[in-house]
């Protein structure tokens, strides 16, 4: 038997969104259950994201350490940002968060996994990227504000990112997905085995 998540929709009877945000908004479905009852499902409706784990040559992980208002954290993360345009590529979208969070370029990428981050209340996919053979991208720095005014960047080895995602340390999603997805691509089939940059994503299908 093949363990795979399989695309399936249940019936809605009716559909109501109650809040509309600047980024995302809130929706409310009444769906068929099983036996028959219909049950009112609220979660959030989200464009979708992509995150990067940029690896350098010395086996650093680009980090940033930025203010999370909802959870009143400063999270140590990945670059990550939302896809702004529906059906925007994927890797277009990392390429420019890469670029604008960190002023980064990387020559090589691959998809090193996908995730839903809650799927119990939030339509959210995130798709990670590896990005290797990194280097200063050209021009000026993108001009920060809000939060990102007051980020925070590094580069820190992934055993020391490893020790502290199982150390209950470091909480972002992306990083914790995209650390141990690492460590597990490694131990596998290898870094160049993984999927390339423009593979398919179901969750948010996008043009080549």
């Amino acid at each position: 038997m093949t363990i795979k998540d399989t695309p399936e929709e249940w019936e809605i009877r009716a559909t109501d969104t109650p809040f509309v945000g600047n980024k995302t908004s809130v929706r409310t479905d009444d769906v068929v259950m099983p036996d028959g009852t219909v049950v009112g499902r609220d979660y959030q409706v989200h464009p979708g994201s992509v995150a990067v784990l940029a690896l350098d040559e010395a086996d650093r992980v680009l980090v940033l350490r930025q203010y999370r208002h909802p959870v009143r954290h400063k999270l140590w993360e990945i670059p990550a940002g939302l896809l702004d345009v529906p059906g925007e590529n994927p890797l277009h979208a990392a390429q420019r968060e890469l670029y604008e969070e960190a002023h980064v370029k990387a020559e090589d990428w691959r998809v090193l996994t996908d995730v839903y981050t809650t799927p119990g209340g939030c339509d959210e996919a995130v798709r990670i990227f590896l990005a290797r053979d990194l280097s200063e991208a050209e021009g000026e720095r993108f001009a920060v504000e809000e939060e990102e005014a007051d980020m925070e960047l590094d580069r820190v080895p992934v055993e020391e990112l490893v020790r502290g995602v199982l150390g209950g340390d470091l909480h972002n999603n992306c990083l914790v997905v995209g650390v141990l997805s690492l460590v597990a691509a490694r131990a596998g089939d290898g870094l160049d085995a993984l999927r390339p940059a423009q593979a398919p994503w179901p969750a948010r299908p996008f043009e080549a």
